[in-house]
């Protein structure tokens, strides 16, 4: 969208040069990711910069209202429940999609999580596009008040909130089997902190700990949770020690119970110019005729689990818990990225870090995914070039 610099990338890219890029990423830990890298950052003007930022904040506004945990208690009555929680979420992830509306591009919000994303990855991808073209040394990812320098002062405030790095943990289902898994070692990298299995988890008493490279038992003050309920629920072969439902003298870095308020649950309150029609199915009066124009999606599901893209009016008769499924407007994506052989659809996943000691969340950095497939997700871009996981950057 930045003409400029848009049309000097693609003339300095080159097969040779992806790949190059590609083995860099994969040099680091010895592993390439297993989802696709895209080959280009996605280049952002100061306007859409704004819009995102506007757009995120407004989100910001209907999360710290004072009766927001009563609006969503149903979400955490229809889920599990975890004691102890916090004022606020600690992480942020508000995704956009880039939309064309009456002829003006404009950011959609898709979906709002109040959990964890991959702060670590999106920094070192961030240096490897850097290094592999100089000329975008004028970009950067970070928003007003971030830059490489005090980027993980924050992400270790908030992870760590003043305890050693060894009595922090990043807690996940078989962490090394995640499609997100280099996160978690650039995590252990940069902040310092082990990634710890489920089932590798001791309790004693209210008590947690887990065993070190050298086999001490190392007692547990503080948790990053990385673990999505949805899930874990459908693990029945996993043995725990502890539950997430019992009362445990642990800290948690992202309290579980905010994925569950802070969801598509929200989605049916917020009303705006950056907001999508969307409706729970309990309260939806009558079906509308242009069903080609919605997608149907369950509150809670794990990743994707679950959506219709093409409704119809069976699919949504034939939903018995109505309380529990959205009907949700579709919107247009603007293809706004030029590749060498066409256009790219973009999404925008904003990124902010809520340190317990702060009024207000702070926007750090952003994800983008590029899609040339119906909509953006793996599935729809399979064999496909110049999709998958980036970056945005601005013009500093």
């Amino acid at each position: 969208m930045i003409t400029d610099i848009r049309s000097q990338f693609n003339k300095n890219f080159t097969a040779e040069k992806y790949e190059a890029f590609l083995k860099d990423v994969a040099s680091d830990f010895g592993f390439s990711p297993t989802f696709r890298i895209a080959e280009t950052p996605f280049f952002i003007p100061e306007k859409l910069k704004n819009q995102l930022l506007e757009a995120s904040n407004q989100v910001v506004d209907f999360i710290k209202r004072p009766d927001f945990k009563d609006i969503t208690q149903r979400a955490i009555d229809l889920n599990t429940e975890v004691p102890n929680e916090d004022l606020h979420t600690e992480f942020l992830a508000v995704d956009f999609g880039i939309c064309e509306e009456n002829g003006e591009i404009v950011p959609k919000l898709i979906e709002v999580q109040g959990f964890p994303s991959i702060f670590n990855f999106q920094f070192d991808l961030f240096q490897k596009f850097r290094s592999h073209y100089p000329f975008l040394e004028d970009y950067t990812p970070f928003f007003d008040g971030i830059d490489e320098s005090n980027y993980f002062d924050l992400l270790k405030k908030v992870i760590l909130n003043g305890y050693q790095e060894s009595e922090v943990i990043l807690l996940e289902i078989e962490p090394e089997k995640q499609n997100t898994k280099i996160d978690f070692y650039y995590c252990r990298r940069d902040i310092g902190i082990p990634f710890i299995c489920v089932t590798k988890i001791i309790k004693e008493g209210k008590a947690l700990f887990y065993r070190n490279d050298a086999g001490e038992k190392i007692r547990i003050k503080r948790i990053y949770n990385r673990v999505i309920f949805d899930e874990l629920d459908l693990r029945n072969d996993l043995q725990l020690e502890f539950s997430f439902q019992e009362e445990l003298d642990v800290e948690w870095a992202g309290h579980p119970n905010w994925y569950t308020r802070i969801s598509k649950f929200i989605l049916p309150y917020l009303q705006g110019d950056y907001f999508i029609e969307t409706k729970l199915l309990s309260e939806l009066d009558k079906i509308p005729t242009d069903l080609e124009n919605y997608v149907l999606k369950p509150l809670f599901s794990f990743s994707g689990t679950g959506v219709v893209f093409h409704v119809t009016p069976e699919a949504i008769q034939s939903v018995k818990e109505k309380d529990l499924y959205i009907l949700q407007k579709k919107v247009h994506y603007k293809p706004v990225i030029k590749a060498p052989d066409g256009e790219i659809k973009v999404e925008v996943r904003m990124l902010a870090l809520w340190p317990k000691d702060q009024e207000n969340p702070q926007f750090v950095c952003n994800l983008s995914r590029l899609s040339r497939g119906e909509m953006i997700g793996v599935k729809f871009n399979k064999d496909k070039d110049w999709v998958g996981g980036s970056i945005g950057l601005f013009k500093k």
